[in-house]
């Protein structure tokens, strides 16, 4: 399929639900952590070379062929925090329903089979960029961009910021996204012979505790 599928499947408006949730930077400006262009520029890179590098690890590798229900077990370990396992499996749910009505597949088919709580999301998104064509590597691409694209997007909401500015600097990052998806799709290629402690297992401390106060939250803008 025409490279036309990942920019499909890494659209903000695909409708697999990413648009109601923050990606943590909801909470960092409540913290007052986030509060203009440069600022929200350092959190997202943060993020990127953090759970972005994670879960584009674990998207690449989904997208090679690796045993999904060992790496939906991966990203359980790789996601300690209660309130952030259920964000991706909530997310990996509605991808499944996007991604089985554009790329129709066995591989979602029995994932959705084995997995009716919902699968990670970047396991999903792996399988469906799988069933689309194109490779670990473009599926990398597809989830470490939204790792930067989603709190950017959110911030411009919270925060009132220049649309225009929030693209600035998404174009800013975009050769340190190029370079966390080459990074997750070669340590997706050692899975083989490594096994799944290949894949990266960075995280963010941080994210994770705001993401459970957050959570707790009676009013707030994003689901997460």
């Amino acid at each position: 399929m025409s490279r036309a599928a990942l920019v499909l499947l890494a659209d903000g408006r695909f409708p697999a639900g990413g648009y109601a949730h923050s990606g943590g930077v909801e909470a960092a400006v409540a913290h007052k952590a986030v509060h203009d262009i440069n600022s929200l520029e350092a959190f997202c890179r943060g993020r990127l070379h953090t759970t972005g590098l994670t879960t584009a690890g674990l998207a690449a590798a989904a997208a090679a062929g690796c045993d999904p229900l060992m790496l939906d077990d991966a990203a359980d370990a790789r996601t300690p925090v209660p309130a952030l396992r259920a964000v991706a499996r909530k997310l990996g749910r509605q991808m499944m329903r996007a991604a089985r009505a554009t790329f129709p597949s066995t591989e979602l088919d029995r994932l959705a089979a084995e997995r009716p709580q919902g699968a990670h999301q970047p396991i999903v998104q792996g399988i469906a960029a799988r069933a689309a064509g194109l490779t670990p590597q473009d599926a990398a691409c597809a989830a470490a961009y939204e790792a930067v694209g989603g709190p950017a997007t959110a911030a411009v909401r919270l925060l009132s910021l220049d649309p225009l500015a929030a693209s600035w600097l998404l174009a800013r990052l975009s050769t340190e996204v190029d370079t966390v998806a080459a990074d997750a799709a070669g340590a997706a290629a050692r899975v083989e012979a490594e096994g799944l402690d290949a894949l990266p297992s960075a995280s963010s401390p941080l994210l994770d505790i705001t993401a459970e106060q957050h959570a707790a939250w009676t009013v707030r803008l994003f689901a997460s």
